[in-house]
């Protein structure tokens, strides 16, 4: 790992196309789904070279159940006397408002962002959002997977509370600043996408489709098959709760996703796993967010007793795959 010294930071010439400043952003959620709350979102403000200007952090009470505690640790009593997010939708707005979203897997952070504030019937101020993944494949970063904690350990910043969204959010800064610098030093153009606020809400629940993914907008695109690498690690057989997935497991994904599918895909391949386009006596696990859907993944799974997870506790389990044998 190569770091930048002060005397490359001071040589680089700073492209003008760059914008004028960011807000790197995490925040926490009750679920990974269309209708999910945030509980906690903190915000780091940066230049226009990266260097912090001022963090802040909020409790949100989403007025449901907080979801996933042991992800977050934040539980129904540590949020019973927290702000509504409409009541700090205009001091977080503040502080997005005129600055480039930055966030590890953005688009998760800025559908949910997006979502709360169309349900407090305010437009959210952020026209253009910057993934720090994106980023990372674009500098051709040697990482082992896409996870932060990675990203985190090329630059040497020490992760502490992993899942606090404070801590999440300044651990991102801390990598996101050299990342843009060796994107200026080397001339990238960064992989700035836009982002179209929501103006009309409704808490219906999307009908989930089979071929079909979620989008912020409420919509839904095609998403066309991809053929990946065949998993070299053998089929350890079935999830069982309570134990770790293992290296080598089946594991099929049904109905609408929350995180882009190709993402929650990539990070399953990326840690050792088999995804399986259909669901089988030899699947090990279902992911979805609608165990109670008629599509033939989910019959399949409940005739052949195949266990099922939803996003969140999936994506929990990700973050400790046991070698395969």
């Amino acid at each position: 790992m190569t770091m930048l010294d002060d005397r490359t930071t001071a040589e680089t010439t700073w492209p003008t196309a760059y914008p004028q400043g960011y807000a790197v952003v995490d925040v926490e959620t009750t679920g990974l789904a269309r209708d999910d709350r945030i509980v906690s979102a903190a915000v780091y403000r940066l230049d226009a070279r990266g260097n912090v200007e001022d963090h802040w952090y909020t409790l949100v009470n989403p007025r449901r159940d907080p979801g996933p505690v042991w992800i977050h640790g934040l539980t129904s009593d540590m949020l019973s006397d927290a702000p509504h997010f409409e009541d700090i939708a205009e001091e977080f707005g503040g502080r997005l408002a005129d600055r480039v979203l930055v966030a590890h897997n953005a688009l998760f952070d800025w559908q949910m962002i997006a979502r709360e504030y169309a349900r407090a019937s305010v437009t959210a101020p952020v026209r253009q959002r910057l993934c720090t993944i994106a980023l990372s494949k674009e500098l051709n970063l040697p990482l082992p997977n896409h996870k932060l904690a990675s990203l985190a350990a090329h630059y040497g910043v020490v992760q502490q509370r992993a899942h606090n969204a404070l801590d999440d959010a300044r651990v991102l800064a801390e990598a996101f600043r050299p990342s843009l610098h060796a994107a200026a030093r080397d001339g990238v153009r960064l992989p700035l996408l836009e982002c179209r606020p929501l103006t009309e809400w409704t808490d219906t629940p999307l009908t989930p489709r089979i071929g079909h993914q979620a989008s912020y907008g409420g919509g839904a695109t095609w998403r066309a098959s991809r053929k990946r690498p065949a998993c070299p690690h053998p089929n350890p057989g079935r999830f069982e709760d309570g134990k770790p997935l293992k290296q080598g497991m089946r594991v099929a994904f049904s109905g609408d996703t929350s995180v882009d599918r190709e993402l929650l895909e990539d990070r399953a391949v990326e840690a050792g796993l088999h995804v399986a386009t259909s669901v089988s006596r030899l699947t090990s696990l279902l992911v979805t967010n609608d165990p109670d859907s008629s599509t033939s993944k989910t019959v399949k799974a409940k005739s052949f007793g195949t266990p099922v997870v939803d996003e969140a506790a999936f994506t929990h389990l990700l973050r400790d795959v046991a070698p395969a044998d």
